[in-house]
């Protein structure tokens, strides 16, 4: 077993095909996997309870009936989308921190961290702000039925009129990731889920003397965790003796080096994010239109398909920094190293989770539904998240790991290519033209990421990337 170990995730062996080849002085098989564990596990752990608590979240909505779900589930991808600027400036924020870090450069990452703060406050500001006041168009836009719409637009007015909050704690964690402190990131993260669901419990059915809100109670919950969890994000950050430390005596403007390199990163995952999300809202609206029950459905097997993703992003989050850091070191070898053993360790949890997922289907969807219609259908589908998972686990690795080594652009192109345009259209003709309704929908998805996961795969192993200056 031990030796099957070595032999899987050798040094030596992962170059073997690359430029690097002829490397020396390599970690071993067990300095690199250990590392690689102690980074991955607390994002691992804070993505596994988060989807967790997702799930328990949509079964406490459930409580209210399958159009609470749908209408909770209609505000997610205009939230999405709103946050998708932000994403992309962290994907830069997460890139160039672990370059200082590597470089040993704690001024450059911290003023890295400061003015991006300050450009994410401002426009999380300005984009809520938009988002509320359009609601109910966008919202019927998005398919919303005439049993949804009222529940939507208070759930999306609530909770992106918060997002000022979650924008603050995102660009932090990213920084945070970035210097390989993935428990920070965690600890807010799991925190704030816990707030949401005890305030989920006493608001959405009023418990303990608390008013029965129902689709607003839970609105207000996401929010009180949004709070909380900027509140622990600032605080670690005000720390003098970390390598990140927020100090508000110091500029927040914009320096040249930094945030050029910010945009630089940024710009191409922020294409690569709109692609994504307009095509994840037409997705949505395609599933829409087959009618609440089937929307409800789909909301509760993307719950479930959320476990699978928990393990890719942890993996992913982990392989990254340290992919970054090497980089900042001079030590291309041993980034596609991390990159390669993070892989690895991604397709055989994908292998696991196809297992159980297909042996306990139906035990799995019944604690969101007692709706025959929605057991049967949701059973159908696990069949084809099973085999997903080990797809969408490699493919979040890899393309983690090109965009913070900078090669955003290319995973921003197979993004347009696999979801704003494949995905959907794909959808469109299994679910209308061969009439498979859901099931066709969810056949698009697996398509989607087997082509992303070639495209990505074959990108990383050509090792251009590591080239790449910020």
């Amino acid at each position: 077993m031990l030796a099957a170990f070595e032999r899987m995730f050798d040094p030596a062996r992962l170059l073997r095909s690359t430029q690097y080849k002829s490397s020396t002085d390599l970690p071993t098989a067990s300095e690199t996997v250990g590392r690689l564990a102690r980074v991955a596990w607390p994002s691992i752990l804070e993505s596994f309870l988060v989807s967790l608590v997702s799930m328990a979240d949509t079964v406490m909505v459930g409580t209210l009936g399958h159009e609470a779900i749908a209408s909770v589930g209609l505000v997610n991808q205009p939230r999405l989308i709103v946050l998708a600027l932000f994403m992309s400036l962290n994907v830069g924020v997460t890139a160039v921190v672990s370059r200082r870090r590597g470089e040993g450069d704690r001024e450059g990452a911290n003023h890295t961290l400061r003015q991006v703060l300050l450009i994410a406050a401002v426009m999380s500001i300005v984009l809520s702000s938009l988002a509320v006041v359009f609601a109910e168009p966008i919202l019927v836009f998005a398919g919303a039925q005439p049993d949804t719409l009222a529940d939507a637009v208070t759930y999306m007015r609530i909770v992106i009129g918060g997002i000022f909050f979650n924008v603050i704690t995102l660009t932090i964690n990213a920084a945070q990731k970035g210097c390989g402190n993935t428990r920070m990131s965690m600890y807010t993260n799991v925190t704030a889920n816990i707030v949401n669901i005890i305030f989920n419990y006493l608001l959405i059915n009023g418990n303990f003397g608390f008013p029965k809100l129902g689709v607003m109670g839970a609105a207000i919950a996401t929010v009180l965790g949004y709070v909380v969890a900027s509140l622990m994000a600032l605080i670690s950050v005000r720390r003098s003796e970390g390598f990140l430390y927020l100090s508000f005596k110091e500029s927040f403007l914009p320096d040249r080096k930094n945030f050029s390199s910010v945009i630089n990163v940024g710009s191409s995952a922020a294409v690569e994010q709109v692609f994504m999300r307009i095509g994840f809202f037409i997705f949505a609206k395609i599933v829409a239109s087959l009618g609440t029950m089937n929307f409800s459905t789909h909301q509760i097997c993307s719950n479930i398909l959320m476990l699978s993703f928990a393990f890719g992003d942890g993996l992913a989050v982990a392989a990254s920094s340290l992919l970054g850091q090497s980089l900042g070191q001079k030590r291309p070898d041993i980034a596609i190293v991390y990159g390669k053993t993070a892989q690895r360790f991604g397709l055989m949890i994908g292998a696991l989770l196809c297992l159980g997922f297909i042996l306990l289907r139906r035990v799995i969807i019944l604690p969101f539904s007692s709706e025959p219609e929605i057991i049967a259908l949701g059973s159908q589908i696990m069949y084809i998240i099973a085999v997903m998972c080990p797809a969408q686990i490699s493919q979040v690795i890899f393309s983690n790991c090109l965009r913070v080594a900078g090669d955003t652009r290319y995973v921003a192109i197979v993004s347009l290519v696999g979801i704003g345009l494949g995905r959907t259209v794909v959808a469109y003709f299994f679910t209308f033209t061969l009439g498979l309704g859901l099931i066709g929908a969810w056949i698009s998805f697996l398509v989607d990421q087997g082509c992303r996961l070639i495209l990505c795969g074959l990108r990383f192993s050509k090792g251009r990337w590591t080239t790449i200056k910020l």
